[in-house]
């Protein structure tokens, strides 16, 4: 038995994420570089900095518009 390994969770291939999320995320870091992305509801929260907060700010707008995109994981 020691030569199998537990396979992860997701068995069959396929994407994770959908093209337009891609697309979305892409834009997302574009309005970052140009200085244009805002975070908070409805842009109050100031420019954003992070590389990582754009991606999540991409993902969360593709989420929206329904594109495919995996559920958002629990802060524990």
């Amino acid at each position: 038995m020691a030569g199998k390994k537990k396979s992860s969770a997701r068995k069959s291939g396929g994407r994770k994420y959908g093209q337009a999320a891609s697309k979305s995320v892409e834009s997302a870091m574009r309005r970052k570089k140009k200085g244009t992305l805002k975070s908070g509801p409805g842009g109050k929260g100031g420019t954003v900095k992070s590389r990582k907060q754009a991606i999540a700010i991409g993902l969360s707008e593709a989420r929206e518009k329904g594109a495919k995109v995996p559920n958002k994981k629990k802060a524990a």
